[in-house]
């Protein structure tokens, strides 16, 4: 004869199964993707051109539609809306930086690195809406930009120690299965994060994650800590794209002589 299950025993059996459902579902997501490229050793092969859709260049927090900086460009130079790339919504400023960040965006139109061609730094060379071609070879992996022409190499082999800050740091990659972790350090902190004024510091270390979702497909995932700058680490997170049309290529951004005139128009000899 059967017994009654108590009401405890119940509950038990219903978590059980709950937890069951959860670890059946977390092996299902981190199953490698089916049918992606890869090299004759077998590891993924990111070689391709690549570009990220959206609006996180504007900002990478979530944002509404605004009016642009200069109301004789009209519709043309307003700010799109859009939905942020930085995980939980909000960046964990301290409260120094938090309103240093309001300034930036308040003086954006001078001092933002991408009025003045600047190169882009890590992360957010990888979401301005330019494309991006990675190269990878057997031993280490090359990515070049199409705005300024910047460039890194991501050192494969044994991890390389930073010689000098620079804007686009020093990158010691390796594998965690068929994901790139990717270890950046030696930034200048010069760079922002958006055309909103986010920043960072030379204290930040960013490490890049790459993994694929299908054959032209990436998840890109950044993780920034700058303690001078943040309250603890945050994560931004956004897919991107392989450019597929026939004639797809990185073509020449070479900004420089765009912005001359504003940065060093003043001290041309006046007549």
């Amino acid at each position: 004869m059967l017994k009654r299950l108590t009401v405890s025993t119940v509950i038990a059996l219903v978590l059980l199964a709950i937890s069951i459902q959860a670890q059946t579902r977390g092996q299902a997501t981190a199953k490698p993707a089916a049918n992606i490229p890869r090299m004759r050793d077998g590891k993924p092969n990111f070689t391709g051109l690549w570009q990220a859709l959206g609006t996180a260049y504007w900002d990478i927090r979530d944002h509404s539609a605004q009016a642009g900086p200069f109301y004789q460009l009209g519709a043309i130079g307003a700010i799109p809306a859009g939905q942020g790339i930085v995980d939980g919504g909000d960046i964990p400023y301290r409260p120094e930086a938090a309103a240093k960040q309001k300034e930036n965006f308040k003086n954006r139109m001078t001092l933002d690195p991408e009025v003045k061609c600047f190169m882009p730094g890590v992360p957010r060379g990888a979401y301005m809406p330019f494309p991006f071609q990675i190269i990878q070879s057997q031993r280490d992996i090359a990515i070049a930009y199409e705005y300024a022409t910047a460039n890194r190499v991501i050192n494969m082999g044994k991890p390389k120690e930073v010689a000098v800050d620079t804007w686009m740091g020093t990158s010691n990659g390796r594998w965690e299965g068929d994901t790139l972790v990717v270890d950046v350090t030696g930034l200048n902190g010069l760079s922002w994060f958006d055309r909103s004024g986010n920043f960072m510091s030379e204290n930040v270390r960013v490490v890049e994650r790459f993994t694929f979702t299908d054959a032209d497909h990436l998840n890109y995932e950044a993780t920034i800590d700058d303690k001078t700058v943040f309250t603890r680490p945050w994560k931004i997170s956004l897919p991107l794209y392989r450019r597929k049309e026939a004639n797809a290529q990185l073509n020449e951004f070479k900004c420089v002589e765009f912005a001359e005139e504003l940065m060093y128009g003043h001290l041309r000899k006046k007549p």
